[in-house]
Protein backbone atom coordinates (compact mmCIF):
# COMPACT_ATOMS: atom_id res chain seq x y z
CA UNK A 1 0.00 0.00 0.00
CA UNK A 2 1.25 3.50 -1.11
CA UNK A 3 1.65 5.52 2.09
CA UNK A 4 0.67 8.63 0.60
CA UNK A 5 -2.75 8.40 -1.56
CA UNK A 6 -5.15 11.20 -3.35
CA UNK A 7 -8.79 10.80 -3.55
CA UNK A 8 -9.50 12.59 -6.54
CA UNK A 9 -13.20 13.80 -7.82
CA UNK A 10 -14.19 15.62 -10.98
CA UNK A 11 -17.14 17.85 -12.43
CA UNK A 12 -17.59 18.03 -16.22
CA UNK A 13 -19.56 19.94 -19.03
CA UNK A 14 -20.43 16.59 -20.45
CA UNK A 15 -19.88 12.79 -20.59
CA UNK A 16 -17.47 12.64 -23.25
CA UNK A 17 -14.07 14.45 -23.64
CA UNK A 18 -13.73 13.50 -27.19
CA UNK A 19 -16.86 15.48 -27.90
CA UNK A 20 -15.75 18.60 -26.47
CA UNK A 21 -16.33 18.32 -23.11
CA UNK A 22 -13.81 19.62 -20.51
CA UNK A 23 -13.31 19.98 -16.70
CA UNK A 24 -14.79 22.35 -14.33
CA UNK A 25 -13.85 21.11 -10.86
CA UNK A 26 -10.97 19.13 -9.35
CA UNK A 27 -11.23 18.17 -5.76
CA UNK A 28 -8.18 16.04 -4.21
CA UNK A 29 -7.91 14.97 -0.36
CA UNK A 30 -4.65 13.99 0.57
CA UNK A 31 -4.30 10.63 2.85
CA UNK A 32 -0.91 9.54 4.73
CA UNK A 33 -0.53 5.92 6.02
CA UNK A 34 -4.40 5.88 5.44
CA UNK A 35 -5.18 9.27 7.71
CA UNK A 36 -6.82 12.26 6.39
CA UNK A 37 -4.48 15.51 6.42
CA UNK A 38 -5.11 18.77 6.32
CA UNK A 39 -3.72 19.08 2.43
CA UNK A 40 -6.41 19.54 -0.34
CA UNK A 41 -6.46 20.44 -3.96
CA UNK A 42 -9.81 22.06 -5.05
CA UNK A 43 -10.35 24.30 -8.29
CA UNK A 44 -13.09 25.13 -10.57
CA UNK A 45 -12.02 25.98 -14.03
CA UNK A 46 -13.02 27.93 -17.40
CA UNK A 47 -13.96 25.61 -19.93
CA UNK A 48 -14.47 27.80 -22.40
CA UNK A 49 -17.44 26.20 -23.77
CA UNK A 50 -20.85 26.03 -22.04
CA UNK A 51 -21.77 22.73 -19.90
CA UNK A 52 -24.62 20.86 -21.17
CA UNK A 53 -27.93 20.92 -19.28
CA UNK A 54 -28.17 17.86 -18.18
CA UNK A 55 -24.69 17.90 -16.35
CA UNK A 56 -26.15 21.42 -14.97
CA UNK A 57 -28.23 19.15 -13.15
CA UNK A 58 -26.15 16.43 -11.55
CA UNK A 59 -23.80 19.02 -9.80
CA UNK A 60 -25.45 23.05 -10.65
CA UNK A 61 -22.35 24.65 -11.53
CA UNK A 62 -23.61 27.28 -13.69
CA UNK A 63 -21.41 28.89 -16.96
CA UNK A 64 -21.73 32.70 -15.53
CA UNK A 65 -19.76 30.98 -12.47
CA UNK A 66 -17.14 29.58 -14.31
CA UNK A 67 -16.69 33.02 -16.32
CA UNK A 68 -14.21 34.17 -13.94
CA UNK A 69 -12.06 31.05 -13.12
CA UNK A 70 -8.73 29.93 -13.98
CA UNK A 71 -8.85 27.49 -17.04
CA UNK A 72 -6.63 24.19 -16.67
CA UNK A 73 -3.30 25.22 -18.05
CA UNK A 74 -2.99 27.68 -15.48
CA UNK A 75 -3.34 25.34 -13.15
CA UNK A 76 -1.53 22.09 -14.39
CA UNK A 77 1.58 22.57 -12.52
CA UNK A 78 0.13 22.90 -9.28
CA UNK A 79 -1.97 20.10 -10.03
CA UNK A 80 0.67 17.58 -11.11
CA UNK A 81 2.81 18.73 -8.04
CA UNK A 82 0.09 18.19 -5.70
CA UNK A 83 -0.49 14.10 -6.94
CA UNK A 84 2.74 13.46 -8.30
CA UNK A 85 4.21 9.86 -7.23
CA UNK A 86 0.62 9.40 -5.06
CA UNK A 87 -1.72 6.65 -5.48
CA UNK A 88 -5.08 7.83 -6.99
CA UNK A 89 -8.37 6.78 -5.54
CA UNK A 90 -11.41 7.13 -7.92
CA UNK A 91 -14.56 5.94 -8.13
CA UNK A 92 -15.03 5.06 -12.11
CA UNK A 93 -11.42 5.82 -12.66
CA UNK A 94 -11.79 5.31 -16.56
CA UNK A 95 -13.91 8.95 -16.33
CA UNK A 96 -12.14 10.75 -14.18
CA UNK A 97 -8.39 9.62 -16.74
CA UNK A 98 -9.96 10.30 -19.53
CA UNK A 99 -11.05 13.99 -18.96
CA UNK A 100 -7.70 14.90 -16.91
CA UNK A 101 -5.67 13.34 -19.68
CA UNK A 102 -7.30 15.19 -22.26
CA UNK A 103 -6.81 18.47 -20.94
CA UNK A 104 -3.20 17.32 -20.31
CA UNK A 105 -2.66 16.67 -23.74
CA UNK A 106 -4.40 20.09 -24.26
CA UNK A 107 -2.45 22.05 -22.52
CA UNK A 108 0.70 20.66 -23.39
CA UNK A 109 1.83 17.78 -26.21
CA UNK A 110 4.40 15.19 -25.13
CA UNK A 111 2.61 15.61 -21.40
CA UNK A 112 2.62 11.75 -20.07
CA UNK A 113 -0.49 10.39 -18.53
CA UNK A 114 -1.44 10.98 -15.60
CA UNK A 115 -1.07 6.61 -14.73
CA UNK A 116 2.58 6.85 -16.01
CA UNK A 117 2.68 9.61 -12.71
CA UNK A 118 0.69 8.32 -10.12
CA UNK A 119 -0.98 4.75 -9.20
CA UNK A 120 -4.35 4.69 -9.16
CA UNK A 121 -7.27 2.14 -7.01
CA UNK A 122 -10.97 2.37 -8.78
CA UNK A 123 -13.00 2.01 -6.23
CA UNK A 124 -15.62 1.44 -8.68
CA UNK A 125 -14.39 -2.14 -9.82
CA UNK A 126 -12.93 -2.68 -5.84
CA UNK A 127 -16.58 -2.12 -5.14
CA UNK A 128 -17.71 -4.72 -8.10
CA UNK A 129 -15.27 -6.99 -6.79
CA UNK A 130 -16.39 -7.12 -3.02
CA UNK A 131 -20.12 -6.52 -3.98
CA UNK A 132 -20.72 -8.25 -7.58
CA UNK A 133 -24.22 -8.30 -8.61
CA UNK A 134 -25.42 -5.04 -6.40
CA UNK A 135 -25.27 -1.16 -7.14
CA UNK A 136 -22.11 0.33 -6.05
CA UNK A 137 -22.30 3.68 -7.24
CA UNK A 138 -21.12 6.33 -4.46
CA UNK A 139 -24.05 7.02 -3.03
CA UNK A 140 -25.19 3.08 -2.42
CA UNK A 141 -21.85 2.25 -1.43
CA UNK A 142 -22.85 5.16 1.55
CA UNK A 143 -25.78 3.16 2.35
CA UNK A 144 -24.46 -0.29 2.55
CA UNK A 145 -21.53 1.12 4.62
CA UNK A 146 -24.18 3.15 6.64
CA UNK A 147 -21.85 6.85 5.73
CA UNK A 148 -23.43 9.98 6.03
CA UNK A 149 -23.97 11.80 2.37
CA UNK A 150 -26.78 13.44 3.72
CA UNK A 151 -24.68 16.97 2.37
CA UNK A 152 -24.63 15.32 -1.17
CA UNK A 153 -27.97 17.28 -2.77
CA UNK A 154 -25.38 18.03 -5.66
CA UNK A 155 -22.35 16.36 -6.51
CA UNK A 156 -19.30 18.24 -5.81
CA UNK A 157 -16.07 17.33 -6.66
CA UNK A 158 -14.55 18.05 -3.31
CA UNK A 159 -17.43 16.79 -1.61
CA UNK A 160 -17.60 13.90 -3.47
CA UNK A 161 -13.72 13.10 -2.67
CA UNK A 162 -14.29 13.92 1.12
CA UNK A 163 -17.08 10.78 1.05
CA UNK A 164 -15.36 8.31 -1.36
CA UNK A 165 -12.47 8.70 1.15
CA UNK A 166 -15.17 7.59 4.11
CA UNK A 167 -16.43 4.94 1.55
CA UNK A 168 -12.59 3.64 0.68
CA UNK A 169 -10.82 3.61 4.26
CA UNK A 170 -14.06 1.98 5.47
CA UNK A 171 -14.26 -1.05 2.47
CA UNK A 172 -10.16 -1.61 2.55
CA UNK A 173 -10.45 -1.71 6.16
CA UNK A 174 -8.29 -5.45 7.62
CA UNK A 175 -9.71 -7.25 10.73
CA UNK A 176 -6.32 -5.89 11.73
CA UNK A 177 -6.98 -2.42 12.22
CA UNK A 178 -10.04 -2.89 14.35
CA UNK A 179 -8.90 -0.70 16.64
CA UNK A 180 -7.87 2.16 14.30
CA UNK A 181 -9.36 5.65 15.75
CA UNK A 182 -12.73 6.59 13.98
CA UNK A 183 -15.10 9.36 15.04
CA UNK A 184 -18.60 8.68 14.38
CA UNK A 185 -21.87 10.89 13.95
CA UNK A 186 -24.33 11.21 16.33
CA UNK A 187 -27.84 9.43 15.95
CA UNK A 188 -30.75 11.70 14.28
CA UNK A 189 -29.80 11.26 10.83
CA UNK A 190 -32.27 9.29 8.67
CA UNK A 191 -30.27 6.27 9.33
CA UNK A 192 -29.64 6.83 12.83
CA UNK A 193 -26.14 7.01 14.19
CA UNK A 194 -23.60 7.49 10.99
CA UNK A 195 -20.30 6.07 10.82
CA UNK A 196 -17.61 8.12 9.51
CA UNK A 197 -14.05 6.03 8.75
CA UNK A 198 -12.02 9.56 8.43
CA UNK A 199 -8.83 8.76 11.00
CA UNK A 200 -8.16 11.41 13.08
CA UNK A 201 -6.26 12.15 16.11
CA UNK A 202 -8.30 11.92 19.44
CA UNK A 203 -8.07 11.81 22.83
CA UNK A 204 -6.63 8.07 24.67
CA UNK A 205 -9.59 5.65 25.74
CA UNK A 206 -10.16 5.36 29.33
CA UNK A 207 -9.08 2.79 31.49
CA UNK A 208 -12.07 0.61 33.55
CA UNK A 209 -10.66 -1.33 36.18
CA UNK A 210 -12.44 -5.08 37.25
CA UNK A 211 -14.00 -3.97 40.27
CA UNK A 212 -13.30 -6.82 43.44
CA UNK A 213 -15.99 -8.75 42.79
CA UNK A 214 -15.33 -9.07 38.79
CA UNK A 215 -11.52 -9.95 39.17
CA UNK A 216 -13.29 -12.84 41.61
CA UNK A 217 -15.65 -14.37 39.02
CA UNK A 218 -12.67 -14.25 36.73
CA UNK A 219 -10.43 -16.16 38.81
CA UNK A 220 -13.66 -18.45 39.43
CA UNK A 221 -13.62 -18.92 35.82
CA UNK A 222 -9.79 -19.56 35.47
CA UNK A 223 -10.23 -22.23 37.73
CA UNK A 224 -12.44 -23.90 36.02
CA UNK A 225 -10.90 -23.47 32.69
CA UNK A 226 -7.85 -24.78 34.52
CA UNK A 227 -9.57 -28.11 36.09
CA UNK A 228 -11.28 -28.84 32.50
CA UNK A 229 -8.22 -28.83 30.51
CA UNK A 230 -6.37 -30.43 33.04
CA UNK A 231 -4.12 -27.80 34.16
CA UNK A 232 -3.63 -26.20 30.27
CA UNK A 233 -5.25 -22.94 31.15
CA UNK A 234 -2.74 -20.55 29.26
CA UNK A 235 -4.17 -17.51 31.31
CA UNK A 236 -3.33 -19.01 34.06
CA UNK A 237 -0.09 -19.59 33.12
CA UNK A 238 0.30 -15.78 32.41
CA UNK A 239 -0.19 -15.27 35.95
CA UNK A 240 2.27 -17.52 37.16
CA UNK A 241 5.33 -15.47 37.94
CA UNK A 242 8.58 -16.82 35.50
CA UNK A 243 11.15 -18.55 37.46
CA UNK A 244 14.05 -19.45 35.51
CA UNK A 245 15.75 -21.60 38.23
Amino acid sequence: MHERQIILDTETTGLDPAQGHRIIEIGCIELVNRRQTAQQFHVYLQPDRAIDVEAMKVHGITNEFLADQPRFADIVDQFLDFVRGAELIIHNASFDLGFLNHELQRCRRGRPKLEQLCAVEDTLLLARQRHPGQRNSLDALCKRYNIDNSQRTLHGALLDAEILADVYLTMTRQQGSMFEPETHHGAGGRNGAMRRAVFRERAPLPVLRASAGESAAHARYLDMLDQSSGGLCVWRRLETPHNPG
